[in-house]
């Protein structure tokens, strides 16, 4: 494999600056914080542009979440190709095919279902793009190195969807949504190019598939199902993926519960915007000041701060406290770094990227759920109890984690 730098090494205590010197890293988190930025702003342009056409709101509901559920099918059908493919064109060619959907969502004007297929469609192959891309940030970052890599990721793209929901809305607004969805195609042109020119040519990962036995379908269910049998990959997925969909199911219900406790216009967007912003300084707090060991211990007191607060909105509070509550939730998402060192010791060598592929897309599908199931609970008991059910949802399965992180 072709390198310009040996891997950061990650025995010591490392730094921000210590992770953002690897180039190829600097380089991957640069155009993953554009595309994810991009991203932000083409699904809201996009919902908009549905309910505009449509007049319904289960259309325009539709059109934000239609990128989730695809993801997991890509993974468990298509994974092992993370670790087959060259990871420079994989990466290069998945914001290439971004962008000429943003540029043909922006340019014709095709019905509905088929402006919704070619979402999906992008949905369904971004697993391997995001499994190549993680596969590569663990090879070049070890120890706690890599862990700061991932943090720096997570704050990246919490930023970044804060700047394009925010984009989103000003973009429609000045330029419309079909330029605003041309913005975004310039975007993804710009990330694909960046990584065709910049990063070194690599070989693909070593994996089963990659020797031929079987095709790439056969391949992909058969490293997915060697990795969901193993207890401990499973556990440490489980653990990355169940605390995140709770919140998700909550954040779902904000508009609902601002509308119901009659909080002035505009004060839903605070209230959405403060979770990000919790998990921004989680992130960079307990990632640039806290030791790994120390990280991997406070895993389940994180994973009770994500839920508590949450069990807070029982009682209906006012804007005020609800911010409160919401900005300690999003604190507690830092509970993810102390997983990130166990889970890569975890995986095996061969098909690694698919590994990283199943998380994320396991992660992002049981986000998209979330929201459904709680939405359907709240019709019964209020989207306070709902709220409130999420966090003790959030709680139980900190006591989960717990129980089996100290069994002998």
């Amino acid at each position: 494999m072709t390198t310009t730098a040996e891997p950061v090494q990650g025995d010591h205590h490392a730094t921000y600056r210590e992770v953002l010197a690897e180039p190829r890293f600097r380089l991957l988190f640069t155009t993953r914080t554009l595309a994810v930025t991009a991203d932000s702003l083409r699904i809201t342009t996009f919902s908009v542009l549905v309910f505009t056409a449509t007049g319904s709101a289960l259309f325009s509901a539709l059109a934000f979440g239609i990128s989730f559920l695809p993801q997991l099918f890509g993974s468990l059908l298509l994974g092992s190709l993370a670790d087959r493919l060259p990871p420079r064109a994989l990466i290069a060619g998945g914001y290439a095919l971004e962008c000429a959907a943003a540029a043909l969502l922006a340019l014709v004007r095709m019905p509905i279902a088929a402006s919704l297929g070619v979402v999906a469609l992008i949905a369904f192959a971004t697993p391997l793009f995001g499994g190549a891309s993680s596969r590569l940030v663990a090879q070049w970052l070890e120890g706690d190195a890599y862990v700061l890599g991932r943090s720096l990721n997570n704050i990246g793209s919490s930023g970044a969807q804060l700047l394009g929901l925010a984009l989103g809305g000003a973009a429609v607004a000045v330029l419309g949504a079909h330029r605003a969805l041309a913005v975004s195609a310039a975007v993804y042109l710009g990330c694909a190019l960046a990584v065709r020119l910049r990063l070194p040519p690599l070989q693909p990962g070593a994996s089963d598939g990659a020797r031929g036995d079987g095709g790439t379908v056969r391949a992909s269910l058969r490293g997915a199902g060697l990795l969901l049998r193993g207890r401990t990959v499973r556990r440490l997925m489980l653990a990355q993926w169940l605390p995140s969909a709770f919140v998700a199911g909550a954040e779902g219900l904000i508009v609902a519960y601002a509308g119901g406790r009659r909080f002035a216009p505009g004060w839903y967007a605070v209230l959405m915007g403060c979770l990000p912003v919790g998990m921004l300084v989680g992130d960079l707090l307990v990632g640039r000041l806290l030791r790994p060991p120390t990280r991997e211990r406070l895993v389940v007191p994180l994973v009770v701060l994500m839920g508590m607060p949450l069990v807070g909105f029982a009682a209906e509070p006012g804007v005020g406290v609800s911010c409160g509550l919401l900005l300690l939730c999003g604190f507690g998402f830092a509970y993810g770094l102390g997983l990130q060192r166990p889970f890569l010791d975890a995986l095996p060598r061969d098909g690694q990227g698919q590994a990283f592929g199943l998380l994320g897309s396991g992660n992002m599908t049981l986000q998209g759920v979330g929201p459904v199931c709680l939405g359907s609970v709240a019709e019964g008991i209020g989207t306070g109890g709902a709220i409130a059910l999420a966090g003790g949802a959030a709680l139980l399965t900190a006591g989960w984690i717990l129980r089996w992180r100290t069994d002998p």
